[in-house]
């Protein structure tokens, strides 16, 4: 069975919501590091967020709906990026790095649910290929942490 248009607009939102954390949380982290390496990294992952958000806004309005601006996002996914500024005051690029794993764990788990209702054909596609990106990004940040 389908999801209904409104729950539908929901979860994009809370969607969209996760990718502008990520997005200000990776950009707060590339300000913040100092590994020249990692800085661009963090750069290119939240203009990513930034592009995925704007991709699931223009799903929203084909739904008829209106894109979340800022708000609520899940609390799970909020406690993920929240740390990251008390982190760049007193902490170097590994802890910061910690950080985006963490938050980026949380974005992995908000797509994981979104995905497991049964979105309709034009949705699936973007919403699984940002699962894709974002798991490939999780993925990026623990072999750093692991080699570091």
């Amino acid at each position: 069975m389908a999801v209904n248009r409104e729950e539908l607009i929901e979860s994009l939102n809370d969607l969209i919501q996760t990718c502008r954390d990520g997005e200000n949380g990776f950009q707060t982290a590339a300000d913040s590091v100092k590994d020249a390496d990692l800085k661009i990294f963090f750069r290119e992952s939240s203009i990513q967020r930034a592009q995925f958000a704007s991709e699931l806004e223009s799903e929203v309005r084909q739904l008829g709906g209106t894109p979340a601006k800022s708000g609520r996002a899940s609390a799970v996914f909020h406690r993920g990026w929240i740390n990251i500024k008390s982190i760049v005051t007193g902490g170097g690029d590994n802890g910061i790095l910690s950080e985006c794993e963490r938050g980026e764990a949380a974005a992995f788990e908000n797509y994981q649910e979104v995905l497991k209702r049964n979105l309709p054909p034009n949705v699936l596609p973007v919403v699984k290929h940002q699962f894709t990106e974002i798991k490939r990004s999780l993925d990026a940040i623990r072999d750093t942490e692991q080699a570091a």
